[in-house]
């Protein structure tokens, strides 16, 4: 059962995480937020040169130039990597969809799912080690 609980909270404790430090911004944020399909996101569409928003999202160029700062001498790499991720999205026909499954399901869960199994592996050595 201990197990079990251990599991479950670290599952959920960075979503949860998450979610208060946005709803902690939130109240602060000055800017007009973007809206699309009838929902509001907390980022704004406006171009600000010192704060990432939508724009970054929109156009990646603009994000490099004025956001990103220890990763541009790696730029040759991260991009192929980067631009291929979501090229794969768009060639699904659904790039949100994709996104979604892709980037906040499967990736969290597998990442969890190594934790988890790495955890099970420690607690098995700690287990041998008593024996001795």
């Amino acid at each position: 059962m201990k197990r079990f609980i251990r599991n479950i909270a670290i599952l959920i404790f960075p979503f949860l995480l998450m979610i208060i430090v946005n709803e902690v911004v939130r109240p602060t944020i000055m800017e007009k937020p973007y809206s699309k399909y009838e929902i509001t996101a907390m980022n704004s569409i406006d171009k600000i040169s010192d704060k990432c928003t939508w724009i970054c999202h929109n156009n990646t160029r603009f994000c490099k130039e004025n956001h990103v700062i220890f990763l541009k001498p790696y730029f040759k790499y991260t991009d192929t990597i980067y631009f291929g991720i979501i090229s794969m999205f768009q060639k699904t026909g659904n790039y949100g969809l994709a996104n979604i499954i892709f980037l906040v399901v499967l990736s969290p869960l597998l990442i969890w799912f190594f934790i988890i199994k790495s955890l099970n592996i420690q607690d098995e050595i700690n287990k041998l080690k008593k024996q001795k």
